[in-house]
């Protein structure tokens, strides 16, 4: 694997969403398990959780996006002209759980309250399984003529295996979210929190393994070349490592080494993922000889090096604040007056 300027934007672009998918992922799975809430205070615990950190999160999501329509303009053109519908009504629940966050308390009344405690839920569960849905429609491969034009529909993007992929997302953030809950609550909802991460655990597994076959079997040219790459092995290695560890950190009750262990697993999906698709940015499910690839979709080399520089500065900035502000708000959640 040749590290040119492209080849680095393809792993720059990676390490913006994978960042994304952890910090915002957590997020998912705390708004999500807000919908199982046995009453206010718990509600506003939920809420409470990710209030200071959730905004600070989607940075990454800005961030990737911005990258890929300065890296690699082609894929964003087809991706976003293609998943239109979708990606309108990934930004729509993505304004309602925002929105939830400012509204829920600003009327003293009960149905009010709830109102946006389902738009805060459902606003995490549904960008949770869109997310999942675009990233196997990408694996499966996209329907995508030599031009690059997207020639598929909005139902022809809910096929089967994308769904799966969809749950499979919905699963492992819901886990990754429980465990981040466990680390900022005490108590029964502590130990409610440790029971849905040890049981999505184990949905987690057989997902996982009933995807990587489906994969295998539907999208072989996913596994052709990767395999023959070191890093498909070590990124195996640290796969099946952090699978095996987490539901043991979990009963041990060290949330901090758990939600670390949760993020190497995402790492090393999404890593996995990577190299599989590489140099392929959108296959295309007509013929792979159409796909979008890191060299035929790219920017121009003067662009490339410009925005590399630019990203050299900004992302250990990006790094760098998403540190801090998860520094600053560390411990456990305390409800009063100024809370959500």
């Amino acid at each position: 694997m040749t590290m040119d300027l492209n080849s680095i934007w393809f792993w720059l672009v990676g390490v913006l969403i994978i960042g994304y998918a952890i910090l915002d992922g957590f997020d998912f799975g705390v708004g999500i398990l807000s919908l199982f809430a046995k009453n206010e205070e718990e509600r506003r615990i939920h809420m409470n959780a990710i209030g200071p950190v959730w905004d600070g999160n989607e940075v990454w999501l800005l961030t990737g996006g911005g990258a890929l329509f300065a890296a690699f303009p082609v894929v964003y053109a087809t991706v976003f002209s293609g998943f239109y519908l979708a990606l309108m009504l990934l930004l729509v629940t993505l304004i309602a759980r925002a929105v939830s966050f400012e509204f829920r308390s600003k009327v003293e009344s009960s149905s009010w309250r709830r109102i946006w405690d389902w738009a805060f839920g459902l606003g995490s569960l549904l960008p949770a399984l869109l997310f999942g849905v675009a990233i196997g429609n990408i694996l499966h491969g996209v329907p995508v003529d030599t031009g690059g034009n997207y020639l598929g529909s909005f139902l022809g993007l809910l096929n089967p295996f994308s769904i799966g992929v969809g749950l499979l997302s919905v699963v492992l953030f819901t886990m990754h979210g429980a465990i981040y809950l466990a680390s900022k609550t005490d108590g029964a909802l502590q130990s409610r929190a440790v029971d849905w991460a040890s049981k999505l655990w184990i949905l987690f597994v057989l997902l996982y393994v009933v995807m990587t076959l489906w994969s295998w079997l539907g999208s072989p040219f996913l596994f052709a070349g990767s395999m023959k790459n070191p890093f498909f092995f070590i990124f195996l290695i640290l796969l099946v490592g952090t699978i095996v560890y987490l539901p043991i950190v979990i009963k041990s009750g060290k949330f901090g080494r758990a939600f670390f262990t949760s993020s190497l697993l995402i790492t090393s999906m999404l890593g996995q993922m990577a190299l599989s698709l590489f140099p392929r940015l959108v296959p295309s499910s007509i013929d792979l000889a159409y796909s979008l690839t890191i060299y035929n979709a790219s920017s121009s080399s003067l662009t490339l090096q410009t925005m590399l520089i630019i990203a050299l500065v900004g992302v250990p900035i990006v790094i760098a604040y998403s540190a801090f502000i998860h520094y600053v708000f560390r411990g456990k959640v305390e409800i009063t007056k100024e809370s959500y």
